[in-house]
């Protein structure tokens, strides 16, 4: 997020009623919108610095990039909804938003397409969104570890912690070089230890950016994953609450995603598993 020059607190503190118009719808969306799934509430154990059990890490990192790397490929056959929020915060009120619904399908040549079915005018006035912000909601986000990329990656196995029903490694990673053009994420990943497949992320994408009076700001983020059909285990939600430190003063941020609608694209489309392909769950005409 790039700050704003534009904005003086002086006049935003001046305006109660545009501000307090812009609280009252915003909470009265997020009662509806920002309700975490189910897993998302009910928490999470200690960290156990253990070993891993019958099993070296390093074949831990190698079931998982696979398996990620077919989960990839497989969400590039799914379509669905994402719901994107982004809000300044001002004390315990929103003082600023920018929204937008994407439905993500494909064209009539089976090519990828993201269409925009939502998109209010935003009332953001301390920062405003930059192509990295929309890269990072559609790319780092929902983030993918996969056998090509791990070369790319500082990986440090730090334990085992219990994610709801979930037994799971956790591993810190980190990009090994920083580029300003290749947006990267850096934090913490949870891999169930029976399916091998990452079902949280905390972290950030990197790097900052800062040239000149431009600050190019990222909040860390959390995003969680649900089992869709029963197989992969696809990015249903992502929220962040964090304070970006502009030279210019703090902008408190709130983000709210939610991925939705998950759907096979074409009774065509081969879904691989471990090797093997899985049945098609599109709905048949009668």
């Amino acid at each position: 997020m790039l700050l704003r020059n534009t904005y003086n607190p002086l006049l935003s503190r001046a305006a109660p009623q545009l501000r307090s118009a812009i609280l009252f719808s915003c909470l009265a969306l997020l009662t509806s919108f920002c309700t975490p799934p189910a897993h998302a509430q009910r928490g999470e154990s200690n960290l156990v610095k253990d070993a891993p059990s019958g099993i070296s890490v390093d074949e831990i990192i190698r079931r998982f990039a696979a398996k990620e790397k077919e989960f990839q490929a497989a969400r590039a056959h799914y379509t669905y909804r994402q719901s994107n929020i982004i809000q300044t915060l001002e004390g315990a009120g929103v003082d600023g938003e920018y929204r937008q619904d994407w439905d993500v399908n494909f064209d009539s040549h089976g090519k990828r397409s993201i269409t925009v079915t939502y998109a209010p005018a935003p009332t953001l006035t301390r920062i405003s969104m930059t192509s990295e912000d929309t890269n990072d909601l559609q790319n780092v986000m929902p983030f993918v570890l996969t056998t090509d990329e791990i070369p790319d990656y500082n990986i440090l196995y730090v334990g085992q912690q219990r994610e709801d029903e979930l037994q799971t490694y956790v591993f810190d990673i980190s990009p090994k070089q920083i580029d300003k053009n290749h947006r990267r994420f850096e934090g913490r990943i949870w891999v169930d230890n029976h399916d091998f497949q990452i079902v949280k992320t905390y972290g950030k994408s990197v790097p900052d950016l800062r040239s000149g009076k431009d600050e190019n700001l990222f909040p860390r983020f959390t995003t969680y994953r649900e089992q869709i059909d029963n197989v992969y285990w696809f990015p249903t939600y992502t929220t962040a609450r964090d304070t970006l430190h502009f030279k210019g003063g703090d902008v408190d941020i709130r983000v709210i995603i939610k991925y939705t609608d998950y759907k096979r694209f074409g009774s065509e489309t081969k879904i691989l598993y471990d090797g093997k392909q899985i049945p098609d769950s599109t709905p048949q005409p009668k």
